[in-house]
C-alpha cells in the first residue's frame, strides 16, 4: 500500500515537473526569442543597438500605464560615434535623415530595455524631432521623414504617429538630431 501511494505521488511528481519543465522553457522563448518586430528590423538591413545609459540625471524612459515616454536621444553611427554638425553647413539633409534612423533604432533599443519584447508596442503615438540646423534651413520635417519612414516600415499600421519636427540652434553635444517619442503598449 505505501508503495503504490509513492508510486502514484512519484507519477504526480513527474508530471508536475513536466510541467514546470513547459512553463519555464515558454517563459525563456519569450524573453530570449528574437521578435517578429527585431525580424523585421534586421529584413530591413538594420541592427538594433545597446540601449544607451543616460548621460545626465534621468532616466532613458518613463513608463506610466499603458505609455511609455522616452528621453530624447542623440544620432549614433553603427560604430558608437555621435553623429554630430549643423544641418545645411556640416551635415547634408540626406544625412541628417540617416541620423534620425540611427536615433530611431536608439529608441528601439531603449523600448526593448523596457518591455523586453518589442512585439508588445501596440502603437508609435508621438515623435518629437529636433533639428540643428543653420538659420535658413526650411526643411525639418524632411529630416524628420528618416526617423518616421522607418518606423513606419517596421511596425507598419501601428507605427504611423503625430509628429513635430522642430528646428534648433543648438543640441547636446553638438548633435545634428534628437528625437523622442511617445508609445504605447
Amino acid at each position: 500500500m505505501i508503495a503504490n501511494i509513492l508510486k502514484q505521488q512519484g507519477a504526480k511528481a513527474s508530471v508536475l515537473s513536466r510541467r514546470k519543465q513547459i512553463i519555464n522553457s515558454s517563459l525563456l522563448k519569450h524573453f530570449f526569442s528574437t521578435s517578429k518586430i527585431e525580424e523585421r528590423i534586421s529584413m530591413l538591413g538594420h541592427q538594433l543597438p545597446s540601449a544607451s545609459t543616460p548621460a545626465g540625471s534621468y532616466i532613458s524612459c518613463v513608463r506610466s500605464g499603458n505609455m511609455i515616454y522616452t528621453a530624447g536621444h542623440l544620432p549614433f553611427d553603427v560604430n558608437g560615434e555621435l553623429i554630430t554638425g549643423k544641418v545645411g553647413k556640416d551635415v547634408t539633409e540626406e544625412e541628417a535623415a540617416h541620423a534620425a534612423e540611427m536615433v530611431t533604432l536608439g529608441i528601439l533599443a531603449t523600448l526593448k530595455n523596457e518591455i523586453s519584447n518589442l512585439d508588445d508596442i501596440k502603437r508609435i503615438v508621438k515623435v518629437t524631432g529636433f533639428v540643428a540646423a543653420v538659420d535658413n534651413f526650411e526643411k525639418h520635417p524632411t529630416v524628420l521623414n528618416g526617423c518616421s519612414n522607418l518606423l513606419g516600415d517596421i511596425f507598419e499600421e501601428r507605427g504611423v504617429h503625430s509628429r513635430s519636427a522642430v528646428g534648433v540652434y543648438t543640441l547636446p553635444l553638438n548633435a545634428c538630431v534628437e528625437i523622442e517619442a511617445i508609445v504605447e503598449v
